[in-house]
């Protein structure tokens, strides 16, 4: 299965949300808590030029917030993206 990370932050609530929806949808992810992490904001910021939580990749490849990680999992994209 494909490497799943959501970045995040302990006081976003959209974080919480995509958390659930991944576990709802049993999608076993990596989350980094860049909460007190300067240096990890400014290296999410060059990797996916957002500085917004949540933000998730599946095989480095950005997803996007809470509201992409919707679409894509009523869309399909997400399921095939793990199948990859």
């Amino acid at each position: 299965m494909p490497n799943v990370v959501m970045y995040s932050s302990d006081r976003c609530p959209l974080c919480t949300q995509a958390k659930a929806l991944l576990n709802a949808r049993e999608i076993p992810f990596e989350e980094i808590n860049l909460e007190m992490d300067a240096e990890g904001r400014v290296a999410l910021n060059e990797k996916t030029g957002m500085m917004t939580f949540p933000q998730i990749l599946v095989d480095d490849e950005l997803i996007g917030g809470l509201r992409e990680l919707m679409a894509a999992d009523q869309s399909g994209k997400l399921q095939q993206l793990l199948v990859a």
